[in-house]
């Protein structure tokens, strides 16, 4: 008999994409980027952005509960909490507890091109290392706060946080192709795995978020129930092939009438680079049901919201679109992955 002992399922810590604070209009209710993948009592958070930590206590986790931090991506929006997880994540760690894996890109090598709108390119910043992944990028966030971490370490005897989180970048297998500004986003790269546990294996495949390479998406299969999570995308064929058959799908989506109301009016170039990024490195919610529709998914649920002000209606006026179960979910919203039985649950 089936068992639903693990009970898998997601918590929409954060359900808005972009790195600002959304102001204006429904401002304030959705907090930054991430996703707690809950599979019994292990905690897999994947992104860390604006306001991580205060949901993960929101939804009745803390630290204690990490086993694996997953980064999609580089860009702020999705890593800016993460120095908060490892200092003020410090003080809920459970004596013996098993070191947080944080999982990430890794160095691209080479900064992206300038934008052909640029009238001479722009200067790098720190040019001695201008793309750092995700152990070097942890590395630095932990020594800006060293003055902090000496103080609670020596004088408190505080653990430290490199003892207690240990970051790695993951490796694209050979043979993909794969250039950071050539080929980021090969086609028909086979799934690969980067995590597994006792619980989980996490598979991972490259998508396509021009100019930042690589950006992954993530699959999370456990015994009772799959999750995949897109990442920041544009229309792909790896996340179709990553999400084949998947219990629930979490894709990122974007308002492309706000980019044009945001944006078209302006007229300066800056703009119009911002307009280009957003067109060739996002995916409309009908676009995302597309992808959904073709990898199987029998749940579809949107996040990363671009604007995080956009009437929860406009997302939802295209539900009649997908044949499975559609779901635009606040933050804290639990839905669960498990096969049998499918079903959702909403808490606050």
């Amino acid at each position: 008999m089936h068992s639903t002992s693990l009970k898998p399922h997601v918590v929409t810590l954060g359900t808005a994409g972009g790195p600002r604070w959304w102001t204006g209009e429904n401002a304030g209710k959705r907090a930054g980027i991430s996703t707690a993948v809950v599979v019994g009592d292990a905690v897999y958070l994947v992104d860390a952005g604006t306001g991580v930590g205060n949901q993960l206590m929101k939804a009745g986790f803390s630290t204690a509960n990490l086993r694996g931090i997953f980064l999609t991506h580089l860009h702020s929006d999705h890593t800016i909490d993460l120095a908060s997880l490892a200092i003020f994540g410090l003080f809920t760690l459970t004596p013996g507890q098993a070191p947080v894996h944080i999982i990430g890109p890794g160095d691209r090598g080479i900064l992206p091109p300038a934008s052909p709108r640029a009238a001479e390119p722009p200067t790098p910043l720190y040019p001695a290392n201008p793309t750092p992944g995700t152990a070097d990028m942890f590395s630095h966030l932990m020594q800006a706060y060293a003055t902090d971490l000496n103080d609670r370490v020596i004088d408190a005897l505080r653990p430290s946080p490199l003892d207690h989180f240990i970051a790695s970048d993951i490796q694209i297998p050979q043979g993909t192709g794969y250039h950071a500004n050539e080929n980021p986003t090969p086609e028909n790269v086979a799934p690969f795995e980067i995590y597994r546990d006792e619980l989980v294996t996490v598979t991972a495949t490259l998508v396509k978020h021009p100019p930042i390479a690589p950006a992954f998406a993530f699959r999370f299969d456990t015994a009772e129930g799959s999750v995949t999570i897109s990442g920041d995308t544009a229309p792909c064929e790896n996340l179709v092939t990553l999400a084949r058959d998947t219990d629930l799908l979490l894709h990122e989506a974007i308002d492309f009438d706000w980019v044009e109301r945001a944006y078209g009016h302006i007229g300066t170039e800056a703009a119009q680079a911002s307009m280009d990024h957003h067109r060739l490195s996002h995916t409309s919610a009908q676009q995302a049901i597309e992808l959904a529709e073709r990898a199987g998914a029998r749940t579809l649920a949107l996040h990363h919201l671009v604007p995080g002000t956009t009437p929860v209606s406009v997302w939802r006026s295209h539900a009649a679109d997908f044949s499975g179960t559609f779901v635009v979910p606040d933050d804290l919203q639990v839905i669960s992955f498990a096969t049998e039985p499918a079903e959702m649950v909403v808490s606050r």
